[in-house]
């Protein structure tokens, strides 16, 4: 019974040691693709502060690259464009609702959604996002859709962001996966702690990222057109108009005038009067028969 636990144990032992092993090769071939290499004998405690290195000048360089600060060349020529497509067009149509109809069979033809849309009383407003492979046909046919007004296009290239985005979140993922590996070696509270926390990290990291490389993808795929339909132009003056609608104008003006001129005459009798009297009251104080000011000068002459 003895010898049997014994065995037992040994072989416990043996797959313990070979699995660990395993786990720490894997760390080390992860980092080693990432450009960091080890010793033969490094240690798990080694390889673990590697990686922390690692993952704080990921993080440096990343901040350099929002900055702006970041020299680094880098060869696109190889590489697949990443392009950003936004456009604006303005387009005068003969009936809306027949021009809304057209909108909606084209997203539907293409792929396409409205992202936002607005109406007015003689206007539509629309924000299409379309994709990118499509934005040209789209393009072509909804501007035959009316008279145009305006057009104009843009293109961003953000090959450069989109490629390190996703370089640093595959390497941050590695990363993630050489902290778990390590994890299993752990034999104190403190590097359980250190390990976990640079765990945390990193997911928060590999979330943050993740995010931005997916909102920057959507861009890519689906280009944007902000589309304004103008109705036709209203008319402002009546061609034919008969005499009795031209005799009803004519009294309406008049109408209007009558109401101009009492309005004055009833504005002249509440301030007017009231004006006049204050008036012929400050002379009377002032050079009548009170005569202040009269009386000031004769003053001062009696004193020269």
């Amino acid at each position: 019974m003895k010898k049997k636990v014994l065995i037992l144990t040994m072989l416990m032992a043996f797959f313990v040691s070979f699995s660990c092993s395993k786990a720490d090769n894997h760390v080390e071939y992860q980092l080693a693709r990432s450009g960091y290499s080890f010793r033969a004998d490094a240690s798990p405690m080694a390889v673990f502060n590697e990686a922390a290195v690692m993952h704080d000048s990921i993080r440096y360089e990343e901040e350099r690259f929002d900055n702006g600060s970041s020299s680094d060349a880098v060869n696109l020529s190889n590489t697949e464009r990443k392009l950003i497509k936004h456009a604006f067009v303005r387009i005068r149509v003969e009936n809306l609702d027949a021009a809304d109809v057209s909108i909606n069979e084209l997203m539907n033809k293409y792929n396409a959604y409205a992202a936002s849309t607005e109406a007015e009383e003689n206007s539509r407003y629309y924000s299409l996002r379309v994709p990118a492979t499509q934005y040209d046909t789209f393009l072509a046919e909804m501007s035959g859709m009316g008279r145009m007004i305006r057009r104009s296009e843009s293109t961003e290239d953000v090959t450069l962001r989109y490629y390190d985005l996703e370089g640093r979140l595959e390497m941050k993922r590695e990363l993630l996966r050489t902290f778990q590996a390590y994890l299993t070696r752990a034999r104190t509270i403190e590097e359980i702690l250190s390990v976990e926390a640079r765990i945390a990290e990193l997911q928060n990291d590999i979330e943050g990222t993740g995010v931005q490389l997916r909102h920057l993808a959507n861009r890519v795929d689906y280009a944007t057109i902000d589309l304004s339909l103008q109705g036709p132009v209203a008319v402002t003056q009546k061609q034919n108009e008969t005499l009795g609608e031209r005799v009803k104008q004519l009294l309406s003006t008049f109408g209007i005038f009558l109401s101009t001129v009492a309005v004055v005459i009833i504005g002249l009798i509440i301030y007017g009067i009231p004006s006049l009297i204050l008036l012929a009251l400050l002379f009377w104080v002032l050079f009548g028969r009170i005569g202040l000011i009269r009386k000031l000068w004769a003053l001062l002459k009696r004193k020269e």
